[in-house]
């Protein structure tokens, strides 16, 4: 059993012992009912303390029991929490560190609660798509006051423990310790010293009423909406504690029950819950064991003082770790160091950053002109231009100087690693490192594996990823690696669109709708149109066969590169972001269209975003064959956090999933008789296929 218990003198201590977390799963729902019997059953107890051994209380459900049958499985949360109310004699939760979810809902069945300073507390149910399904929306407003129980609940955000203890009026803790090395002494003593008060205090019992009733719920509700369009629980989250207000405790805990259970069945909640875990899983690779040993990383070289360069480094000073930053000008330099102090600037004036913090980063920023100075980092990250002969003298020149061991990295979007790591003699020591621009803000860092890449070296790069707060997720070496080769195929079926009679606003607006952060043409105008153009030149040599609309060469050639030149697709104003369309764009489009000899045709939004959306599934599926990806959900992760794919769907492959693939593959077989499309891309995967004739899904 995953629960213990211990006898101090007149006091039994119930631990929670489930690590990471002390998650509470079966094994540890059945462990404190058995210590709460043995508590009852000796004459000698006078009361009880339940606490969590290592680094939580809990932190709520056990994961890894999601969808199980052993999740429901009695005694269930609520039949635990259930047994602390009806004790017989007093239970004082002692909170510490993490103290989340059902974690908290199974402190607030006890007695009393004592908590330690420094102590996270929150109910994130909503970030799964759900609400609090054990009491939390009827006992949190009751200790809490509604108010700030409401916030806390519509948020999810963790609460620190001393913050909670200065509401006005609460009941949450009963007492907060002076720290949390006293905490277990300071519970004891106070179980002592309530072990014959009596009636035994119940959260059920107390009132929650808010002054100003349905006028506030009313206002809160209109607010939620507002910030959460796409998501249903935070909505409910409102319904619930009004019900907490107005309903009988029995009935409250009835109607959150009710919707705990639809929500649970939304693909809205089921996307949510497959990206937790995918997020989690993304780490986990197959043949690297958790236990594999990792190289130390004390300081970091970066080459180029560029975009990528000077976003790269903030990312390690971020973490306190030291970066020496190498260009072949000093004015490079210059620029490099300017950007990154405006960056720093602009949060400590929107009060994001304190000045002595930036001062410390700042001063763990050093530079170079010389390879040489470089020979000491244990991890080298290369970021500048995106061309194989410049990456070449790059590796050549790290080969020489750096010492045995080190890390040398390449922050390519597309080169073939391999090659990279053929230019020195160490390939075993390199690894792809692709962060996502603006590289200080984006979460995703994709790890490319070359084939003589070290598994020592992807235990540490993923570790280091852990440091510097990125999702990181593993690909093999193939062209555009897992997320800029599906988004080619995306760009590609949005020049197709054009050409069939969309303009640039209709496609983009569509899949906007859908709920991407921004359309293919919006995108490409952020990125630069000229970095499409260099690699569609590439493939024409390379790939001759392959299929494309000439629009976006023709946008090049007009010098629209996107928002650098003020123009691309759309039209910007310095300063602003905003998209404006541009008539001669459009006229343009159309003349290539009568060249062509194609007359235009009405395309419904619905075909735009099942074209976009099922390149990328194609695209996916065979990335997943290939063995490229590990497994499906390291792609949605990829999409998510790289893309701008809409959270509330979960990613392309589990969107995928709730269309069914049966449907994918037909409608994929429709685009294939378009004779303007590309009838062979339109060939679903053998792996799609496969899993669509057999009724299964992708994850």
């Amino acid at each position: 059993m995953t629960a213990h218990y211990q006898s101090h003198g007149d006091v039994a201590v119930i631990t929670l012992d489930n690590p990471p977390v002390n998650g509470l799963g079966l094994s540890t729902r059945q462990g404190i009912v058995a210590a709460l019997e043995q508590a009852n059953a000796d004459a000698a107890i006078r009361a009880v303390v339940l606490t969590g051994a290592g680094k939580a209380f809990s932190g709520g459900a056990d994961i890894r029991e999601f969808g199980s049958p052993k999740a429901l499985q009695d005694p269930n949360l609520l039949s635990v929490i259930l047994a602390l109310e009806n004790f017989a004699k007093p239970i004082v939760a002692a909170i510490h560190s993490v103290c989340m979810g059902g974690g908290l809902e199974l402190a607030l069945g006890a007695h009393y609660r004592v908590a330690a300073p420094g102590c996270k507390v929150a109910l994130p149910e909503v970030k799964l798509g759900l609400i609090p399904g054990a009491g939390g929306t009827q006992r949190l407003p009751r200790v809490l006051g509604v108010e700030a129980a409401l916030n806390m609940i519509v948020s999810g955000e963790a609460v620190n423990s001393e913050m909670l203890a200065q509401v006005p009026g609460q009941k949450l803790f009963d007492k907060l310790a002076a720290s949390a090395e006293s905490l277990m002494d300071e519970a004891l003593a106070f179980a002592r010293s309530v072990a014959d008060v009596r009636p035994l205090p119940l959260v059920r019992n107390l009132p929650a009423k808010h002054p100003q009733g349905d006028a506030y719920f009313q206002f809160a509700r209109n607010m939620v909406k507002g910030m959460s369009k796409n998501f249903p629980a935070p909505a409910k989250c409102v319904d619930a504690v009004e019900a907490a207000t107005k309903k009988k405790f029995a009935d409250g805990m009835a109607f959150e029950r009710e919707i705990f259970i639809n929500l649970m069945w939304t693909s809205e909640c089921r996307a949510l819950r497959h990206l937790f875990v995918a997020e989690r899983a993304a780490s986990k690779i197959p043949d690297v064991p958790e236990d594999t040993p990792k190289r130390n990383i004390q300081s970091v070289a970066v080459i180029g003082a560029g975009t990528m360069g000077g976003g790269i480094s903030m990312n390690f000073l971020n973490a306190g770790i030291p970066v020496k930053m190498l260009e072949m000008k000093q004015e490079a330099l210059d620029r490099g160091i300017a950007t990154i102090r405006k960056n720093y600037e602009a949060q400590v004036k929107k009060g994001k950053l304190k000045q002595d913090k930036y001062e410390q980063r700042m001063a763990l920023l050093s530079t170079t002109l010389d390879y040489a100075d470089l020979k000491d980092a244990d991890l080298v990250i290369e970021a500048v231009f995106e061309e194989i002969g410049v990456k070449q003298k790059v590796f050549e020149a790290l080969d020489a100087v750096m010492k045995p061991g080190a890390i040398l990295a390449s922050n390519t979007s597309t080169l073939d690693v391999n090659k990279i790591a053929n230019f020195t003699k160490r390939p075993q020591d390199v690894v792809g490192l692709h962060f996502f621009s603006p590289a200080n803000v984006m979460k995703l860092l994709e790890v490319v594996r070359g084939d003589a890449t070290a598994k020592d070296v992807l235990a540490t790069v993923m570790s280091v990823a852990k440091k510097i707060k990125k999702t990181a997720v593993v690909s093999g070496v193939c062209d555009g690696f897992i997320g800029n080769r599906m988004v080619e195929q995306y760009v590609r079926q949005g020049g197709f669109l054009l050409d069939e009679g969309c303009t640039p606003e209709q496609v983009d607006k569509a899949i906007e709708k859908f709920g991407f952060a921004m359309g293919p043409f919006r995108m490409g105008d952020l990125a630069g149109n000229d970095i499409g153009w260099a690699i569609r030149k590439r493939r024409a040599i390379e790939h001759p066969d392959m299929k494309y609309s000439k629009t976006a060469d023709l946008l090049c050639e007009k010098g629209r590169y996107g928002q650098k030149t003020g123009a691309g697709w759309y039209d910007y104003v310095p300063g602003k972001r905003d998209a404006i369309p541009n008539a001669e764009v459009i006229q343009m489009i159309e003349e290539h269209r009568k060249a062509l000899g194609i007359t235009a045709r009405k395309v419904s939004d619905e075909e735009i975003v099942q074209r976009l959306v099922f390149s990328l599934v194609n695209e996916a599926a065979h990335i997943l064959e290939e063995g490229i990806a590990n497994k499906a959900s390291d792609i949605d992760v990829v999409y998510i956090f790289g893309y701008g794919f809409p959270v509330h769907r979960g990613g392309p492959l589990k969107y995928a999933d709730e269309v069914g693939l049966f449907n994918v593959t037909q409608a994929m077989k429709r685009f294939a008789q378009n004779p303007l499309d590309d009838a062979a891309f339109w060939q679903p995967a053998p792996l799609l296929a496969r899993l669509a004739a057999e009724g299964k899904t992708f994850n």
